[in-house]
């Protein structure tokens, strides 16, 4: 008889999250899925054409059950738009779940990004139906929430403190990115070391292709290229990318270009930023791209960048860029403390520096750009082959199926 899965998500396809793949990839193994997720309109607001508050509510995502319930979208990014997102959805969710109240299901699987909120409707449907449930933690909370909101009120702090531990507590089981961030939830939780396992990210396979695009080479054929992809957000802090094209500019490297792929709440304040530093020339800024086109942004690039904002606790997980681009097969230049970095130092795969120093950033860039090219392919075949051995998809969903189930 197939197992039956019940995965709370507020972000599904067609939006970019790594989760559409992981319940496709349940499905394949012989998983009946059913996904309760919100209306597609991350990062910038705006809802794909064909799906609104009454359209598409339930579709089929190869072999996968997809239910959406309202939610606030996040249109204009604003702190009081995005913060009412955070909470339409789990508050909308919650009432949806009780639809499902009829069905039964051998697990409840929530993907735990931004916010961690969207664990409740989890705990609803866990609880009144007694099914263990696993919460697979990519943003840790309340930290991730400072980094997109700097509330500094130590009442609302507090606040976001506890109702935060309060929902991994809630969690039969976690999964942590690393052993660190394990720790972490081991002393927020109380939990068992045997309820909580280390299952790293992993990149869809189409991240393993090679995809020469040839107007891109020659539009960019003059150019030492660094490629960045991804959400564009006070978290990433791209802001270090812009102070080092100053540093660059100053000791007359002009021939470097930061390719950003890409949108989100912080993209028109880092281009202002660019242009209050007279450093335009150095970046171009090329909007959200479908996910399936990134192998040939990875193909074009001499390095892919990886930035984060300066947080003891958010550097406990590995940012999912990075491990997609491992699968690039190219050198990673980071700009992250903690397991960001480490994960790079580990695998040989490029040059690893602090959350927010761009005159470290520039010297690696510099290191980068002088290396030669069969030097920076080594490094980038390092970052292959340590995605094989350790981010590989069929790998990683083995891991998660074992651990959900048993």
């Amino acid at each position: 008889m197939k197992k039956r899965i019940l995965i709370i998500s507020q972000h599904f396809w067609p939006e970019n999250f790594r989760i559409s793949d992981i319940a496709q990839g349940f499905a394949e193994n012989d998983i009946e899925v059913d996904v309760l997720c919100g209306i597609p309109n991350y990062p910038n607001g705006n809802i794909p054409e064909g799906y609104g508050f009454f359209k598409n509510l339930k579709q089929n995502y190869n072999g996968v059950n997809v239910h959406r319930c309202w939610e606030i979208t996040r249109k204009g990014n604003s702190s009081i738009r995005i913060f009412l997102n955070y909470i339409s959805y789990p508050f909308f969710a919650s009432f949806k779940v009780l639809s499902f109240l009829g069905k039964k299901y051998d697990a409840v699987f929530c993907y735990e990004t931004s916010p961690v909120y969207m664990i409740f409707p989890a705990i609803v449907y866990s609880k009144l139906k007694r099914v263990p449930l696993t919460t697979y933690v990519l943003d840790l909370w309340p930290e991730n929430l400072y980094s997109v909101l700097p509330i500094q009120n130590r009442f609302l702090q507090n606040v976001c403190r506890v109702t935060s531990h309060w929902h991994y507590k809630k969690s039969d089981k976690l999964i942590a990115m690393s052993p660190s961030l394990k720790d972490k939830l081991i002393a927020v939780t109380g939990k068992d070391s045997k309820d909580i396992a280390v299952i790293p990210q992993y990149c869809e396979k189409f991240y393993e292709q090679e995809i020469a695009d040839n107007e891109l080479a020659e539009k960019y054929k003059d150019y030492f290229k660094i490629v960045y992809a991804g959400n564009i957000s006070p978290a990433q802090n791209l802001e270090v990318a812009v102070d080092s094209a100053v540093l660059l500019k100053a000791d007359g490297i002009k021939d470097v270009k930061f390719i950003i792929v890409g949108d989100g709440m912080s993209k028109n304040d880092i281009e202002k930023y660019a242009a209050e530093k007279d450093v335009t020339e150095y970046f171009d800024f090329l909007g959200s791209k479908p996910v399936t086109d990134m192998p040939k942004y990875h193909t074009l690039a001499d390095c892919l960048f990886a930035p984060l904002a300066k947080s003891d606790l958010i550097g406990l997980t590995i940012p999912a860029k990075v491990t997609s681009y491992m699968a690039g097969r190219k050198p990673v230049i980071t700009c992250i403390d903690g397991e960001g970095s480490l994960v790079i130092e580990k695998a040989n795969a490029g040059l690893t520096g602090e959350s927010g120093n761009s005159t470290q950033l520039f010297e690696n860039i510099k290191t980068l750009y002088n290396m030669s090219p069969d030097v920076r392919k080594q490094l980038g075949d390092n970052a292959f082959n340590y995605h094989l051995q350790h981010h590989e998809r069929n790998k990683v969903l083995g891991q998660l199926i074992d651990f959900i189930f048993n």
